[in-house]
């Protein structure tokens, strides 16, 4: 049957369910999110009576947690205006309105007990027919559900999201006793086509999948730390962005999560699993038993296993259980891994070390390769979903068969023996039938080893996505040290950054070109795309200051023109260019999407033009594209300051969208004509797609624009006068006023003694003059510096 989704009532509002709601909200849905009247009032009402005020009390908390939702960091919504598509209640009042809703999602407490009486009430006014699920973490889907009707088990199943909602992409979905197949695979593929999640169908079993093995894992450092004599500080420095892991590592994300979120499935686990062979590692170390009396929880108490103490953050001392200021951590089989770029890379390197991370490493791998092992088929058939599971849920960059694969399958077993570990009979049967790893790669595609076939499988629901690393090589049309060029097929190129941190320098730029050149040549049209964690962190800042302090002004003249001209040649070349922008889009990359014909963004997309935090202003044609963007919409009778003022501010303040949503507000990406996808594996293939519709509309070369009005000295006067009140209210430093000043200037379009149709490249050449003429100055230098050595802008 044909399901459509327009509607979701949400029943709980506490943190994960206001998270839940404001992520329906994201999607363009109209929300009801309600919660249970808390006793105490009831018993009040009861001896009261009813009226107006009591149902006023009743509400308030539910819109206290959605309130609170929304002000919390990062924000569980893309854009403060969908909080509108959120209708708050409580059951008491309106839950009689959820029969007019699709699809009903119970988020209370973690008790079966209220559970079973929300779904009664439910049952009362559901239509049949209505999806009715669960966002448990790990009470069993079975029991949920017994004593309700045929109709209603049928319908029912548990879909449990990750906290928080928005940003955690793992989607578990756990049928119960009754679950139909037609639901298991509306919600499968609603989760990866609207939600933007990795959908996982999971058995019924304690903790699911995610947390079953990320809990393993957290639980087994808890020991090994003591085992080794580790501190806090060195397993967060092995257990993060090194192997591929969050910057909160272990320790720092348990504080953010709550120490007792984790005890109460760890200890679920414990009591569920009596014949887990790693039974007693479910056990709470001494230490965190003393935490749990302490209520030292993390970041909602204020201190876990990090304390902050002014502006200095302390660390728990495991042995004394004091706080005392943090240990610098290093390791000698790190430094042999900095030149490895991808962490998939470096674990054949980490498991070869000769010093304590070296054994850290191949004590840790060994005993979640035996764990994971060992979980196939209780948790899950197939392989594949556990990966899935652990990147989507715990934001790993590999999951750990793929880690394993890394390594070796054979040198996994080895290292495992010599910690007296053994896999599962299944990994060794995959040996000895001549399979030697668990996933390959098909013409593009990724296969994985079903273990009741003995063969390798193509792993389902690809055929959405278009997965760059699988044809990378198989696919490529050229390349170059900065860029690769593949041809996605039907007359499509990609072409894909390969740079530090995807920084546009001048390989990127000859790429951009290049690619430009074959398509017109031979293809129909280019995506810009890649699957980076990040687009791009924008231009080579590192090249401007070389030359810059050479006093090399000629050379750079000559760069940044040819910035420009590339930015231009996107805008106006003989074939639709698609810009795939997703994660940080910052200084060039911004301006390269502004450039495009069509901008395809994932929901997750943090887009601005961040070039004043470096001392300059926009110089790849931004500073032009927002002075053009503002003249467009210039309108008969309007206050036409007001429009330009409003876009000189989001480049003065160096705004950053926080959703690719919110850009649309910054002027960066434009209604009707650019799109969001919110699974951004689903990117570049949506990328690709509206490539093509332009090319078979047939695409036409646009014409230069000579047409963009700007105030000239109308506007200047007013730039000028703002930026000398916010210098003498301490607002901003003397050089923040000669940028914006600068900027104002070429925003303005000069000068001009009235306002003036002028062209693309008049503004061009004075936002190029304006950009050198700040590199010229030591204190754009020194804020240049600072970026690359600190990571961070200096205020000077």
């Amino acid at each position: 049957m044909k399901r459509l989704i327009k509607k979701v009532a949400v029943v709980g509002s506490g943190i994960m369910g206001s998270g839940i709601a404001c992520h329906f909200a994201n999607i363009g849905l109209e929300v009801l999110l309600l919660d249970i009247v808390p006793n105490a009032l009831t018993e009040i009402e009861e001896k009261k009576g009813l009226t107006l005020e009591s149902k006023i009390v009743r509400n308030r908390l539910v819109n206290d947690h959605l309130a609170n939702a929304l002000k919390s960091s990062p924000s569980p919504i893309y854009n403060h205006k969908f909080a509108s598509r959120i209708t708050t209640g409580n059951t008491t009042d309106d839950m009689a309105k959820i029969a007019n809703y699709d699809w009903i999602i119970e988020v209370v407490v973690e008790r079966l007990d209220i559970k079973k009486l929300v779904f009664e009430q439910i049952e009362k006014y559901r239509k049949p027919g209505t999806l009715v699920t669960s966002n448990t973490s790990g009470i069993p889907i079975k029991f949920m559900s017994e004593g309700r009707s045929d109709d209603f088990q049928k319908h029912f199943c548990g879909t449990h999201f990750f906290n928080p909602a928005r940003y955690l992409k793992l989607f578990e979905i756990i049928p119960g006793p009754q679950t139909s197949s037609e639901v298991l695979h509306f919600l499968t593929n609603y989760g990866s086509q609207f939600l933007g999640k990795t959908s996982v169908v999971a058995k019924d079993t304690p903790a699911f999948i995610g947390n079953r093995i990320g809990i393993f894992g957290i639980q087994s450092l808890f020991h090994l730390i003591t085992e080794m004599g580790l501190t806090i500080e060195e397993v967060d420095k092995l257990t993060g962005p090194v192997i591929g892991r969050p910057k909160s590592a272990t320790f720092r994300t348990v504080d953010v999560v709550g120490l007792d979120t984790l005890v109460h499935v760890a200890n679920g686990i414990y009591e569920n699993c009596p014949n887990d062979e790693a039974h007693e590692l479910f056990k709470l170390p001494t230490f965190i038993n003393k935490m749990m009396e302490n209520k030292w929880l993390g970041s909602k108490t204020g201190q876990g296993f990090y304390k902050k103490e002014g502006k200095e953050i302390l660390t728990l001392d495991l042995d004394t259980l004091e706080y005392r200021t943090a240990k610098k951590a290093s390791f000698a089989t790190l430094e042999l891994t900095k030149t490895i770029d991808k962490p998939i890379d470096r674990f054949k390197v980490l498991v070869k070390g000769k010093d304590k991370a070296g054994e850290f490493y191949r004590k840790s791998f060994t005993s979640m390769f035996a764990y994971v092992s060992n979980r196939i088929p209780e948790i899950s058939d197939e392989l594949y979903k556990i990966d899935d599971a652990m990147k989507a849920g715990f934001g790993w960059e590999n999951g750990p068969f793929e880690i394993w694969d890394a390594i070796g399958v054979e040198k996994g077993i080895e290292l495992m023996k010599a910690e007296g570990l053994a896999p599962a009979n299944w990994v060794t049967e995959m040996l000895a039938s001549g399979t030697t790893s668990f996933y390959t790669i098909k013409e593009g595609a990724t296969y994985f080893y079903n273990i009741p076939n003995k063969s390798q499988t193509k792993i389902p629901g690809q055929d959405s996505f278009i997965i760059l690393n699988n044809i990378r090589e198989s696919k490529k049309v050229w390349s170059n040290s900065g860029a690769i060029i593949q041809d996605l097929g039907d007359g499509i190129l990609n072409l894909e950054f390969q740079s530090k941190m995807n920084t546009i320098g001048g390989d990127v730029l000859s790429a951009i070109n290049k690619a430009i050149d074959l398509s017109e040549k031979e293809y129909q049209g280019l995506v810009i795309g890649n699957q980076a964690a990040n687009f791009t962190v924008g231009a080579n800042i590192g090249m401007i200051f070389m030359m810059a302090v050479e006093q090399e002004y000629d050379e750079l003249n000559m760069a940044i023109k040819m910035f420009q001209d590339t930015m231009m040649r996107v805008r106006y070349s003989g074939i639709p260019v698609v810009v795939a922008p997703h994660g940080l889009t910052l200084g060039g990359g911004c301006e390269m999407s502004m450039h495009a014909d069509k901008v395809v963004a994932a929901a997750e997309s943090y887009i601005g033009l961040v070039e004043f935090g470096v001392g300059v202003i926009p110089g790849g044609g931004g500073s032009k594209e927002m002075a053009l963007r503002a003249s467009d919409l210039f309108h008969k009778n309007d206050v036409e300051l007001n429009v330009l003022q409003e876009y000189f501010m989001a480049v003065a303040m160096a705004k950053v969208s926080t959703s690719a949503y919110e850009a649309f507000d910054l002027g960066i990406l434009q209604k009707g004509k650019d799109v969001v996808v919110v699974n951004k594996d689903r990117q570049i293939a949506e990328a690709k797609k509206h490539a093509l519709l332009m090319a078979e509309a047939g695409y036409t070369q646009p014409v230069q624009r000579k047409d963009v009005k700007v105030l000239g000295k109308q506007a200047l006067g007013m730039f000028l006068v703002g930026t000398n009140q916010m210098v003498a209210g301490k607002y901003i430093s003397e050089h923040d006023l000669k940028i914006a000043n600068k900027l104002a200037y070429v925003m303005a379009g000069g000068d001009l003694s009235e306002p003036t149709l002028v062209s693309e490249q008049y503004l061009l050449d004075i936002e190029r003059e304006a950009f050198l003429s700040l590199c010229t100055e030591r204190k754009t230098l020194e804020r240049i510096q600072f970026m690359l050595t600190k990571g961070k802008p200096l205020r000077n």
